[in-house]
């Protein structure tokens, strides 16, 4: 792999409108190959392999991967001088000779991800881990390409002058993570429809990779924090699982056979637009219930300020009446989108995350699972609802590891 090469060559290959898709599962079971040729396969097995189950014995490693020792040694011995892992200390057992753990270097690779949201930019950048070293956020009325560009420009150059220059060297990339068809959107963020137009025809791939120099890569916002689950996320889960993101609107994304699916057009997973039933017995769209623009609405109508929804994911301080009726009607509507899912795709279980308070998150999976107690689930088989163990950083830490997993994981994603 020699991970972190900086040939203009390769980063040009590397910058993409959409994400390639692999025809390579991801699965726990899969193993490598001895023969020559397979090294950066062979890389990538063994580093998400220790990202999954955490510092491994080489010899477990050999085992789980169906490896020769010899060829674990030697892919080990390039991952650790390319600075992408360490050893630990020896762990003695009753026999034999003590093992040595190998984990990931958490200086190994930094990553910048940034999330383009209807209220506010949100750039952080992370180490080998996944761990946040930096962040910085601005609030807006709406979003616009020309202060998304100088935002992130702005923010590489005040973050970046923190890092040491071994830490600069080893930038591996930036993920962005925005909204499907963000300029559909006027209406619903209370601005005319003209004001986003400009973001049909912007390519803001070429446009922020012109001010980065590393390789972007660019992923719905809510299959994003999909994918930060599934990098990151420390909930045990399931092959396949729903996804389901609240932020100011709803969205989603889909696990299957262990790896994310985002269809032909990037948008599979996008439960905002399904009919569901409202409380007056008309059929709208699952966003326009589940969605924190309809809380904000709802504040602004009893002369609430809404600022803090968007500043911050916690100390809301919401006044309980609004905050009740909000997540009674998002879990009844959630639950019809989940029965309705699971007549599609035989979900064993339902993540459930957003940009929220997590004690709010609690309250609507609770609700939800309650709702889903009500509805029809004959012939159905009834899945696990769980929160989504990232939260409020999900959409940020799926931007940040769309370059992490392109350039040091098997891939995540499924073949469409």
């Amino acid at each position: 792999m020699r991970g972190m090469t900086t040939e203009s060559s390769r980063q040009g290959r590397m910058i993409v409108n959409k994400i390639e898709r692999s025809s390579l599962p991801q699965k726990s079971s899969r193993k490598g190959s001895n023969q020559s040729g397979m090294r950066d396969y062979n890389e990538r097995l063994l580093l998400s392999l220790i990202r999954r189950e955490g510092a491994m014995a080489k010899a477990d490693i050999a085992r789980t991967t169906g490896l020769s020792a010899q060829t674990v040694t030697n892919i080990m011995r390039a991952l650790e001088e390319d600075g992408l892992i360490v050893k630990g200390e020896p762990q003695r057992g009753k026999v034999g000779q003590p093992s040595v753990p190998i984990g990931l270097a958490p200086d190994g690779a930094f990553f910048w991800g940034l999330k383009v949201g209807r209220r506010s930019l949100e750039m952080v950048l992370t180490n080998f881990l996944g761990d946040v070293i930096n962040r910085r956020q601005q609030m807006h009325l709406y979003p616009t390409p020309e202060a998304t560009v100088a935002f992130v420009e702005e923010t590489i150059a005040i973050l970046s002058s923190d890092l040491p220059a071994s830490h600069l060297k080893r930038i591996a990339g930036l993920g962005i993570a925005i909204p499907f068809q963000i300029w559909e959107w006027a209406e619903e963020i209370d601005v005319s429809p003209e004001t986003m137009t400009a973001w049909k025809t912007f390519d803001i791939v070429s446009a922020v990779s012109s001010v980065c120099g590393t390789p972007v890569f660019l992923e719905n916002d809510a299959s994003a924090a999909c994918g930060a689950e599934l990098v990151f996320g420390q909930t045990a889960r399931p092959s396949e699982f729903l996804y389901i993101y609240i932020g100011y609107f709803i969205g989603g994304g889909i696990v299957l056979n262990g790896s994310l699916y985002t269809g032909p057009s990037g948008n599979a997973g996008a439960v905002g637009p399904m009919p569901v039933m409202g409380h007056d017995g008309r059929m709208t769209q699952l966003l326009d219930i589940a969605s924190l623009f309809q809380l904000e609405r709802h504040l602004k109508a009893a002369g609430h300020d809404t600022s803090t929804l968007w500043s911050a994911s916690e100390g809301w301080n919401t006044p309980a009446p609004i905050e009740e009726a909000w997540t009674a009607k998002t879990a009844a509507a959630l639950a019809q989108a989940i029965s309705a899912s699971l007549s599609v795709i035989d979900f064993e279980m339902i993540l459930i995350d957003g940009w929220m308070p997590t004690s709010l998150r609690a309250k609507l999976v609770a609700a939800t699972a309650e709702a889903l107690g009500t509805v029809n689930m004959s012939g159905l088989n009834i899945p696990l609802l769980q929160e989504g163990s990232i939260g409020s950083d999900a959409r940020t830490l799926g931007a940040a590891s769309l370059p992490l997993s392109q350039r040091f994981l098997l891939d995540t994603h499924l073949a469409h």
